[in-house]
């Protein structure tokens, strides 16, 4: 199995995107299809206040790249019952992959105050804060999310990369070390981003 990093910058910043969203997971690849996202119009049209039916509608403008179409459709879900945790989080997402980054913040904060322990609602809060430059709020964000779930490796990853930014580098290197063990791709990606910071 080859475990080597792209060697471009672009490839570089891509493969970081992958782990800063791996919490936000609605989001696929693939693109919806006009006549799905037509007949998920319909369904909000004949049931407007079907929160499942904006929420999917919601998914599939997001996953078109049709951000504001999509938080829309997410905003009515959480209108329609603003205890939706799953709408706050879609709308945090969205802004989230348009790199609106204090825009996502209220949303995952919101999120994460209605389940303070939940390790992926830290991570993606964490993930905001990262993308913010505020390293030491996301680290101590990743923390939290490793105590909750010693074995979330991304948490681990990210924590790493927020303690390379902030000169500790020997906890880095510690990180970098158990992920050897746990994932050789991510490790020897991790190795390439402190030996960066390290220039």
């Amino acid at each position: 199995m080859n475990h080597s990093i792209p060697h471009s910058r672009t490839g570089w910043q891509s493969f970081l995107a992958l782990i800063l969203i791996a919490g936000l997971g609605f989001l696929s690849s693939c693109n919806s299809k006009p006549d799905e996202i037509n007949s998920l119009q319909q369904q909000v049209w004949k049931s407007p206040g079907d929160t499942k039916a904006y929420m999917m509608l919601g998914n599939a403008y997001a996953q078109s790249q049709r951000y504001n179409e999509a938080s829309q459709a997410f905003k009515s879900a959480l209108a329609i019952n603003p205890e939706l945790d799953d709408a706050r989080h879609a709308l945090g997402a969205v802004a989230f992959r348009q790199k609106k980054y204090t825009e996502a913040l209220p949303f995952f904060q919101q999120n994460l105050e209605r389940s303070p322990k939940d390790s992926l609602r830290l991570y993606d809060l964490g993930n905001v804060y990262m993308q913010l430059k505020q390293f030491d709020k996301a680290a101590k964000l990743y923390n939290e999310a490793i105590d909750n779930s010693e074995s979330f490796i991304e948490a681990h990853y990210n924590l790493a990369v927020c303690y390379s930014h902030t000169g500790r580098k020997t906890e880095a290197e510690a990180i970098y070390k158990w992920l050897l063990d746990k994932n050789n791709y991510l490790a020897v990606s991790l190795q390439k981003h402190i030996n960066n910071e390290a220039r």
